[in-house]
């Protein structure tokens, strides 16, 4: 659900961070040391004899502009190993939602080793929603050259927005669907030199468009239909990518220095069981620059990708919009031929707090975020670009973990996303 106005997201983002603050210091956590042969499932070679266990329940109170307010309750559990770093991340939770009812859902981050890691997603609601998702990297394999990425996936998302193409596109067209979707991501990369990295992909994705959980907004095809917008019936994308990646971040997790590039071509090909035949085409450059002890770092990203085809689905095209783009609108809120997308971000570390006995860093980090969506970036004009100021809050526990709160603002009103991980 979108904020209507200004003054009202600022006293939910405000609420939300009071609430969070108060409810979290009352709780309260506890920490126990538990015998390694007694964790036979934990992955984790780094662990010494007994193992710290760290418990912290903790309220859920979110806002997205898609799904709307989201209340409950989770436990995270956090083992560390002997160096005292967090190998293992559990957060069973329980959360109620007025459009998809009472979710469930366990997530699992695993990090046994910097060059092994692993993400578990389980969630089902109610009503409509439901996901399961797994993550897998090892970068062990031929002396630590050739790093494995897999990503699998089937979910139900009802909150899903379609406005139309084109920049600038109102919210007066604004429709909803349940975006039904099974599919993995396969990656191999292989270092060919201290810095730079060729990677060749796989992807695939199985999209089915049916009615949503958002029953006050129109459903997608009582709007549009498929002679206007490809893919609302459903479609399929198998694509192959290769990509060269140069990086000297001094992390893949969290980084505080460095440089990133990276330039991808992707083809689907109807041959190999996609709907339709096009490419992608994407360049992008990140930088973080470090001052006063990286108690500030002041972080950019920059980023073009064009489509090229004929009766490309709507969802393959090129997307802005969400917690990792355009943080004033929500997921999906621009969809054209091409975007190209500017994020300049200063966290600045306010802090280090020891709280439930776990080492967290508290950042402020205002932001902007600057792009749009095109046909192609020479055709582009003035005044088809977002302007997004916001701030975010973040807790980062090193070397794998943030949690934030991130509010941007555009033409629709203020946005407030709730989650795991940097956006960039």
């Amino acid at each position: 659900m979108q904020i209507s106005t200004r003054y009202r997201g600022l006293n939910r983002l405000s609420a939300i961070i009071s609430l969070w603050t108060l409810l979290s210091t009352l709780l309260g956590g506890c920490t126990s040391y538990i015998p390694r042969e007694e964790l036979l499932l934990l992955p984790c070679e780094t662990c010494g004899e007994k193992v710290k266990l760290v418990t912290i329940p903790l309220p859920v109170i979110a806002s997205s502009p898609n799904e709307g307010i989201t209340a409950g309750a989770l436990t995270a559990l956090l083992f560390h190993n002997k160096n005292d770093e967090i190998v293992t991340l559990l957060t069973p939770q329980v959360n109620y939602n007025p459009n998809f009812g009472i979710t469930t859902s366990l997530y699992g981050a695993f990090y046994p080793m910097p060059e092994r890691s692993g993400e578990l997603t389980l969630s089902k609601s109610t009503k409509v929603n439901d996901d399961y998702e797994v993550k897998l990297r090892d970068k062990r394999l031929l002396d630590g050259k050739l790093e494995l990425n897999l990503f699998v996936y089937a979910y139900n998302d009802g909150s899903a927005r379609f406005f139309g193409f084109e920049a600038k596109t109102p919210k007066q067209r604004e429709t909803n669907y349940d975006d039904r979707e099974i599919g993995f991501n396969l990656s191999a990369g292989y270092d060919i030199g201290n810095h730079l990295q060729l990677v060749l992909g796989e992807r695939y994705r199985d999209v089915g468009i049916v009615p949503g959980a958002v029953t006050s907004i129109p459903f997608i095809r009582n709007r549009f239909n498929e002679d206007h917008i490809r893919g609302i019936n459903g479609f399929v994308a198998h694509a192959q990518r290769i990509s060269l990646v140069y990086s000297t971040l001094d992390s893949p997790t969290l980084p505080t220095f460095g440089g990133y590039a990276k330039a991808t071509v992707e083809n689907s090909s109807t041959f190999l069981g996609s709907s339709a035949d096009y490419r992608h085409y994407e360049g992008e450059i990140k930088g973080f620059i470090p001052m006063d002890g990286a108690r500030y770092i002041s972080v950019f990203r920059l980023v073009y990708n064009q489509t090229l085809g004929q009766q490309v689905p709507f969802l393959e095209q090129s997307i802005l919009g969400g917690e990792n783009s355009l943080r004033g609108y929500g997921r999906n809120r621009f969809i054209d031929n091409s975007y190209f997308l500017l994020n300049l971000e200063e966290r600045i570390r306010l802090f280090r707090w020891e709280i439930f006995n776990v080492n967290a860093d508290w950042e402020l980090a205002p932001f902007i975020d600057f792009g749009a969506v095109m046909e192609r970036l020479d055709r582009a004009k003035p005044n088809q670009f977002e302007f997004n100021p916001g701030i975010g809050i973040r807790a980062v526990v090193r070397p794998n973990i943030v949690g934030r709160i991130d509010m941007g603002i555009g033409r629709d009103g203020p946005a407030i996303f709730v989650g795991l991980g940097y956006p960039f």
